[in-house]
């Protein structure tokens, strides 16, 4: 029997294999999971307790904005740390550090990704 991951589970993988030093955008996660305009769930997910543990400091807004405050100090010093740069305004340099899942041989979609049991 078959069992679909639920969004938030599908969000959870995809966030889980950010690697450090790089950032991915609530819309292309939501792309990736193959739900293109589901990018403002994308952000609701995060507010589970239990995806906590989760590096979502490096997930941020399209155009390398930070979410609000109180987290984005914290986000801002733990993407530094990885080594992540910006712009004077405290963007992420998305050109240079947007994670590109399709350079790692990683399928665009989730649907695409091979099975393991």
């Amino acid at each position: 029997m078959l069992i679909m991951k639920s969004f938030n589970e599908q969000v959870y993988d995809i966030v889980a294999k950010i690697p450090s030093g790089h950032v991915a955008t609530f819309g292309q996660i939501a792309k990736i999971i193959g739900r293109p305009n589901m990018a403002l769930f994308v952000g609701y997910a995060s507010n589970n307790k239990n995806s906590w543990h989760l590096p979502w400091h490096r997930v941020v807004f399209k155009d390398g904005t930070m979410i609000g405050e109180p987290f984005r100090s914290q986000q801002y010093k733990a993407l530094k740390k990885e080594g992540v740069k910006f712009h004077k305004d405290k963007r992420v340099i998305m050109e240079q550090f947007q994670w590109r899942p399709e350079s790692e041989n990683m399928p665009d979609d989730i649907r695409d990704w091979p099975l393991k049991f």
